[in-house]
């Protein structure tokens, strides 16, 4: 029996991105900045460098009380700093606007899913079906949509895709390095969404040439992602249903980026044992996911909260190491990487053909 090598990685320099989280660490404080980016004041003192309270509030007729509330929130929040009466913004928020369309993608996800942790918390606890069927937020990820093409589908599969593309832009990231993808000329991305997760491989790794398998109106819609982009020829999408469906085989890598959580344990090792056939002998498959929450010192980030109300979903790597073993995997190694939360990378490799 191979046993699993493990092997724990922290946040480095290559996850500067994770600095947006600092600014939304409470209800208040990211409330103020959604705000500060909704009105423009953001964009405005991009333009200006600086302001005083006077101009603000004459500016966006607020009433003087409501701008230097506003401004005092975004102060304690080390979004602006108050330098002898003139409001610039701070040297740490203008580093993390360099990743202004995740901070404001967490901002707008955590906002709207903070209404179901306030109203439904208890049936998350105690009654998780039930919220699964109350939940706005969980609800805007209805894979039901995504086979018969209409307007209405389209619409509600590209918001949610939305979501997950600009999630996995960043957190593909911590993958590529901490994996050389580099040795995979075929890649089979099961599940792969937009076909952002391997369009980040082929930007990095220019011999690679990768199929992303997905449900139909979700390859459409990736189709269109990932059209404008100079890697675009090496990036195919193959419809179909991963469960039910034959996947194409004969790949040097197969992944699974966020995609098994979905399931539940039956379906997800019927998944893996697809996606193991559909390697070609001496091929590796990869697991990138999301582990179990971890509330640490007994404290929560407010950004936490749209990940939150999935933590049913997120297993540890065991299930996942167990299934490999049992279709006769080896070189199992598992990577436990933290970001906002905990992710692993679990790898597995099929056995080569034997020498004739």
């Amino acid at each position: 029996m191979t046993s699993a090598k493990h092997q724990s990685r922290s946040p480095s320099k290559t996850f500067n991105f994770l600095c947006v989280g600092e600014f939304m660490e409470s209800l208040d404080h990211a409330r103020a900045l959604a705000t500060a980016f909704e009105i423009g004041l953001i964009d405005f003192m991009l333009q200006t460098g600086n302001a005083d309270l006077e101009s603000l509030e004459k500016r966006w007729r607020t009433g003087f009380p409501a701008m230097r509330l506003l401004v005092s929130l975004l102060v304690a929040n080390r979004v602006v700093e108050d330098c002898e009466g003139r409001i610039k913004l701070t040297d740490a928020f203008l580093n993390a606007l360099r990743f202004r369309d995740l901070m404001q993608l967490k901002l707008q996800i955590t906002n709207f899913a903070a209404h179901d942790f306030l109203n439904y918390f208890s049936d998350l606890i105690c009654r998780p079906d039930q919220f699964g069927q109350k939940s706005n937020f969980r609800r805007l990820f209805d894979y039901g949509r995504c086979f018969e093409h209409n307007k209405e589908n389209h619409e509600r599969t590209k918001q949610w895709m939305g979501i997950t593309t600009t999630l996995t832009k960043y957190e593909a990231q911590a993958c590529l390095a901490y994996h050389d993808f580099n040795r995979y000329p075929r890649i089979l991305d099961i599940g792969g969404n937009s076909g952002e997760f391997v369009l980040r491989i082929c930007r990095n790794c220019p011999e690679v040439q990768a199929t992303v398998f997905d449900l139909p109106l979700v390859c459409d819609i990736g189709h269109e992602h990932i059209r404008p982009e100079p890697e675009a020829a090496r990036i195919a999408f193959v419809k179909g249903n991963a469960l039910s469906d034959e996947l194409p085989g004969g790949f040097d890598l197969v992944t699974f980026k966020s995609m098994l959580h979905d399931w539940p344990d039956k379906e997800a090792r019927q998944l893996i044992a697809k996606g193991a056939r559909a390697l070609k002998p001496g091929g590796t498959l990869l697991i990138f996911e999301r582990g179990p929450i971890e509330v640490e010192d007994g404290r929560l980030s407010y950004a936490a909260i749209p990940m939150l109300l999935f933590f049913h979903s997120f297993r540890g790597w065991s299930l996942y190491e167990e299934q490999l073993r049992s279709l006769g995997l080896v070189s199992i190694r598992v990577q436990r990487i933290k970001l906002e939360t905990p992710f692993f990378l679990l790898t597995a490799s099929k056995e080569p053909e034997p020498e004739p």
